[in-house]
């Protein structure tokens, strides 16, 4: 239970850094609807992330690991998707009211990169901290 949270906070973080950091990402609402939103992007890293990946992996080794931002990418917009439906307040772009185009994508990469940096010093940083 205290690991779920864990990776909620986690994910929260790393999302208000991916907002912060990426003008064209944003969220608009209260405290809930990010722990929500970071709860969700928690299962869709646990459990559809995994499947995806391996699926992809012919292509990852031939991009040398490129395809990864992508991947990445299309979960932050699964992510906004989700979002959209359920009124949490998570968008790229203005997407999804919006149009998808070629920018919503790249926020949407750039969002990536940045929940990647983040949620990887955060890891890192638990690894380091000892526990009690």
């Amino acid at each position: 239970m205290v690991e779920i949270a864990v990776r909620t906070l986690v994910n929260a973080i790393a999302l208000v850094a991916a907002v912060q950091l990426v003008p064209d990402a944003e969220f608009a609402g209260e405290w809930w609807q990010l722990a929500a939103v970071a709860f969700i992007f928690g299962l869709i890293n646990a459990y559809l992330r995994p499947i995806v990946k391996l699926l992809s992996l012919p292509l990852n080794l031939v991009s040398f690991g490129l395809v990864g931002f992508l991947l990445n990418a299309g979960l932050l917009m699964l992510l906004a998707l989700i979002s959209g439906q359920l009124d949490l307040g998570f968008t790229l772009d203005g997407w999804p009211a919006a149009p998808l185009d070629a920018q919503v994508v790249v926020t949407a990469v750039l969002a990536a990169l940045v929940v990647s940096v983040v949620s990887t010093v955060l890891a890192l940083v638990r690894l380091v901290t000892p526990r009690m």
